[in-house]
């Protein structure tokens, strides 16, 4: 268990932070969620466009041509 501060600060215990690679000034955010809070690194905008990427690839149908797939992202004939 841990107390928040009369400044509002906590302290992440040491373990939790190497797991997630929280460094000394690392940003991070935090998110509301189920009644509770998140909190995540802040990701770089190259580190949030790579890991987009990466969630996508290989959800796309194979065996497509290059025309099907025109037809399929512009709907032309």
């Amino acid at each position: 268990m841990m107390r928040i501060t009369a400044k509002g600060q906590v302290t992440i215990p040491q373990s939790l932070r190497q797991r997630l690679g929280l460094l000394p000034h690392t940003e991070v955010t935090f998110v509301e969620a189920d009644g509770g809070a998140l909190i995540r690194p802040r990701l770089s905008k190259a580190r949030l466009i790579e890991q987009r990427l990466r969630r996508a690839r290989g959800v796309a149908p194979g065996g497509l041509t290059t025309d099907e797939v025109m037809q399929l992202t512009r709907g032309e004939d």
